[in-house]
């Protein structure tokens, strides 16, 4: 069963997905942006108490429920403290490495709607002024916040109706080089959820069912280790779909989908990865098997949860992953063609 791709769909839904901030536990934009992309396609979106995502598709075989789970929640931070001269402290919304982000910019979300912009610097700021601002530590403890507003105290900041708890965004700096790089900020793991949304579109447009009865799952708790952890009764395999990382110890290239055997919590099921494999081989996929260490997805999050079901991992290699990221359009694509595979095919 072969699928006619539309790969510059793809390309343009991933970029509107990183475009969207979506930090963990924050679902207001990307829920609603989610509904209209489903709607464009001919499907509907219903959702969990989590405010997860679901698009259920029926399949050939009613009698079996599969999940397939691309998290929409991205890295990000929360404001902690406002100091006495109106900086903000923030604490870290899942793994963010804070000499990734130095000198970047963000936005503050209100739980009034209001925005405003802001700059990521160290305490020691600057080497003109300050003798540790090479050495200090980046951490929670070192880094704030500076507004873009004219703002001297913790009472101007308030002013603007910010306050402990606020959400804060991370500008992403989408690009495609020529050559087929993707660079940004989210490709986890927008990537692999503009995958899944591109096969949905095929699906449509090609009258492709899937095997069984297939749920595309969107959570937005992944990054803090349980946006998985809820899982329908009906659903007996969940395969999440997660960047997979690069280096010394791995298989993985950008150019290439891995499929992971084990991560920091457990294997996962040996029969449904090996299925994985198998279809990898038999498309020819540029794939490889991998181990991850510092690492884990919502399937597994499923399996620690107590679901009853066999979870499966794959996904494009990322290079610098929970920094700026960066993977290449051959990887989408070996993704994308290893989700058809699984779902398309019995």
């Amino acid at each position: 069963m072969e699928v006619q791709w539309n790969w510059d769909y793809l390309l343009e839904v991933m970029e509107e997905l990183i475009s969207t901030p979506s930090p963990v536990s924050f679902y207001e934009k990307i829920n609603p942006l989610m509904e209209r992309l489903a709607a464009a396609l001919g499907y509907e979106v219903s959702y969990d108490r989590k405010h997860t995502v679901y698009i259920k598709v029926p399949g050939r075989n009613r009698a079996k429920t599969v999940c397939v789970g691309a998290h929409l929640d991205t890295l990000g931070l929360m404001v902690k403290r406002i100091d006495g001269d109106g900086m903000l402290r923030v604490r870290n919304l899942g793994g963010i490495n804070f000499n990734n982000i130095e000198g970047e910019t963000v936005t503050v979300h209100t739980r009034s709607g209001r925005t405003y912009t802001g700059l990521v610097a160290c305490q020691s700021h600057s080497v003109h002024v300050y003798d540790d601002a090479r050495t200090l530590e980046r951490n929670e403890n070192t880094m704030m916040v500076i507004l873009d507003e004219d703002v001297h105290s913790r009472e101007d900041v308030k002013a603007l109706g910010i306050e402990n708890g606020d959400i804060l965004s991370l500008e992403p700096h989408f690009t495609v080089t020529e050559n087929g790089f993707i660079k940004s900020r989210f490709i986890d793991d927008k990537a692999c959820a503009a995958c899944c949304l591109a096969l949905l579109k095929a699906m449509k447009e090609q009258s492709l069912t899937p095997a069984c009865d297939t749920w595309f799952v969107f959570p937005h708790f992944e990054e803090i280790g349980h946006g998985g952890s809820y899982v329908p009764e009906e659903v007996s395999e969940y395969v999440a779909l997660d960047i997979a990382v690069i280096g010394p110890d791995h298989n993985g290239r950008e150019d290439r989908v891995t499929i992971c055997v084990k991560d920091n919590f457990s294997p996962y099921d040996r029969e449904l990865t090996g299925r994985l494999i198998k279809k990898a081989e038999e498309k020819q996929l540029n794939f490889a098997p991998d181990v991850f260490y510092h690492y884990g997805t919502d399937a597994n999050a499923a399996v620690r949860a107590g679901n009853n079901l066999a979870a499966a991992a794959f996904g494009m290699g990322t290079y610098s992953s929970h920094g700026m990221e960066r993977t290449h359009m051959d990887g989408v694509r070996n993704t994308a063609q290893l989700l058809a595979a699984y779902v398309l095919e019995d």
